[in-house]
């Protein structure tokens, strides 16, 4: 149409292609600012810019690319009944499989196969194989992927890992043998492919499978073993058959789609919804329990396994300033549609805040400034002496407010962006009255476990390691720091790559030391968050309910012995069997004026 621009048009052929690749017809292509993901029959796809540069139009084609092949060739319940409960092996299983759906495509296409390179080499940008220095510092499953793709297209690793590559590339290989030929020889049927796959996790000491049982449960839900892998292969057979190389895109499809599967490792089995997420990166959103809570055992000893891979990092230190910008847009964009209704809640907290920092007067005296109001008593009542007022002094506490933002993968979406909005708007708020605002959050550095897990399956694997994953501590605005120069960070939330696990005890401590280093009267820690603190790694390997004992305790300190206030505002989960003062609402539209309600509550009260 005359009216389109030039991006309008670029979606266009990309959804066509994309629907032509996946062979289904109701597939459709959005733009995100985020990190790539899927739901359903909608895959949403890096913007690449109004001016389509050649870069980003490359890597926007490669995901979209991905995401088709991936819903081409690939059986998310036949993957999931062979995927490993082990978070390194299932990291490793998933990414074996993302290069097994891209080969078929990227080898029948040559148009396609650049895409995909490019799509992989974005997502590479943020996987910690690109900053590595030694070999753990390698996450196994991607250099994994990267040298099964080298066997099953003849690519070559992208420059920017293969440093990393080359530093597992000898202790893999030495581990695997033949694997690799073997996955090539399979690459065509899922089936075979995943025995092949978990007989080169077992190689690699990754997994130990149990022998399978000769029989299956007929009354099984989920059949298990070699009689029901049987069935499953005769009844995907058709499936399987048009799944040949023969059978790929024809040339007209070069790849103009434009998705990719890839963010990060899993991403490509990042699925929006619950029940698709095979275990990429975004597919792993953690699950909220909301047990009732039991008595804290007098011997519980919270500890971390190691710390040298936690970071306390600026919000600006975490993407370039191109994509902060762009993020920050994004969150304005989202912005139009609250400010009225925000904006008005802020400028009543301003209104109530103001008022207990303006002159009160003492009414009724027997001296002082005559009363306006009693000036008809004056008239009437000459001999009445109490017809003035006296000025009195007020002392507004000098205060400091931090908000500490849950940054975990269930945050995604609707939560986390009402709670950059409320955070953007309040900062604002509460610096025209004369409030200091730190806005902080706490996320980890990996799914499942990073360096910290892999340190600990080297040495042995220790009982009860403690916490087993690395910490993210994420600063977007210092208290001192004006709102206008720190505007752009809160943008950074909007980036999903972000968003992984919560460990919520440590991320505590870490505020509440921060509030106590200020030097104002009054210290408010406001947290926000969806739920009980997870972290699978962490929970798999130590006592039922670990992390929560752990925020049990530091919430009980911080309530009882330090002078610092604390009030939580729960996101569709209960929060109030931890905090003493909490609220829990069910839309995160309720989050701004919950918000500033609550903090109004503590600047009136006597705190």
């Amino acid at each position: 149409m005359a009216d389109q621009t030039p991006l309008d048009r670029f979606r266009a052929a990309l959804t066509a292609t994309a629907r032509a690749v996946a062979q289904e017809p109701e597939l459709d292509v959005a733009w995100t600012s985020d990190e790539p993901s899927e739901a359903g029959t909608t895959v949403r796809v890096p913007m690449p810019g109004r001016n389509l540069e050649r870069g980003p139009v490359a890597a926007a084609r490669g995901v979209a690319d991905g995401f088709a092949l991936k819903q081409r060739f690939h059986d998310p319940q036949r993957h999931r009944r062979s995927r490993p409960a082990e978070p390194v092996a299932a990291a490793a299983y998933d990414a074996v499989e993302q290069v097994r759906w891209e080969a078929l495509g990227g080898n029948a296409m040559s148009g396609m196969r650049k895409n995909l390179a490019a799509a992989l080499d974005r997502r590479l940008m943020t996987d910690p194989i690109v900053r590595a220095e030694n070999a753990q510092d390698v996450p196994i499953a991607t250099a994994l992927a990267l040298l099964l793709r080298e066997r099953l297209t003849g690519e070559r690793t992208p420059p920017a890992a293969s440093e990393g590559v080359e530093l597992r590339r000898e202790q893999i290989v030495a581990a695997i043998g033949d694997d690799l030929d073997r996955l090539a020889d399979t690459m065509a049927d899922q089936a075979e492919f995943q025995q092949q796959a978990l007989t080169l996790l077992e190689h690699l000491e990754l997994i130990a499978r149990e022998p399978e049982p000769d029989e299956t449960d007929e009354g099984g839900d989920e059949p298990e073993g070699e009689d029901s892998e049987e069935q499953d292969q005769d009844t995907a057979e058709p499936e399987q058959d048009d799944m040949r190389a023969e059978d790929q895109p024809g040339e007209g499809e070069d790849g103009d789609n434009g998705e990719g599967d890839g963010d990060d490792d899993g991403d490509g089995e990042a699925d929006a919804e619950a029940d698709d997420s095979e275990g990429s990166e975004d597919g792993m959103l953690p699950v909220r329990p909301n047990r009732p809570w039991s008595e804290l055992p007098d011997d519980f000893d919270y500890k971390a396994y190691t710390t040298d891979f936690d970071e306390v990092v600026a919000a600006h230190d975490l993407c370039d300033e191109e994509e902060l910008n762009r993020l920050r847009a994004y969150l304005d964009a989202q912005l139009k549609g609250l400010q009225g209704v925000v904006t008005r809640l802020a400028n009543r907290l301003q209104r109530r805040l103001m008022a207990q920092q303006n002159r009160s007067w003492d009414f009724d005296q027997e001296e002082g400034m005559l009363d306006a109001a009693r000036l008809a008593r004056v008239v009437t009542m000459p001999g009445h002496a109490l017809s003035y007022k006296v000025e009195r002094d007020v002392a507004f506490k000098d205060t400091v407010v931090t908000l500490l933002i849950d940054n975990s993968g269930s945050m995604r979406g609707r939560p986390i962006s009402i709670a950059a909005i409320s955070a953007d708007v309040l900062a604002r708020t509460l610096e025209r009255c004369g409030v200091k605002t730190e806005i902080l959050g706490f996320t980890t550095r990996a799914w499942k476990g990073g360096q910290s897990r892999e340190q600990w399956l080297s040495n042995g694997k220790p009982a009860t390691p403690g916490r087993l994953n690395d910490l993210r501590h994420v600063v977007y605005k210092q208290a001192d720091e004006p709102w206008r120069r720190a505007r752009r960070n809160l943008g950074l939330m909007m980036r999903e790559g972000l968003l992984k696990e919560n460990i919520d005890g440590e991320a505590l401590l870490w505020a509440h030391s921060r509030l106590l280093m200020r030097h104002e009267d009054r210290r408010i820690l406001m947290v926000i968050s969806d739920g009980a603190p997870v972290d699978d790694s962490t929970l798999s390997v130590n006592s039922g309910g670990y992390l929560e004992m752990h925020l049990r305790k530091v919430i009980d300190w911080i309530e009882n012995k330090s002078p610092v206030q604390l009030v939580a505002i729960g996101i569709g989960h209960d929060v109030t069997r931890y905090y003493r003062r909490a609220v829990t609402i069910m839309d995160a539209e309720q989050l701004g004026g919950t918000m500033i309600e609550q903090l109004a509550g503590l600047f009136e009260g006597d705190g």
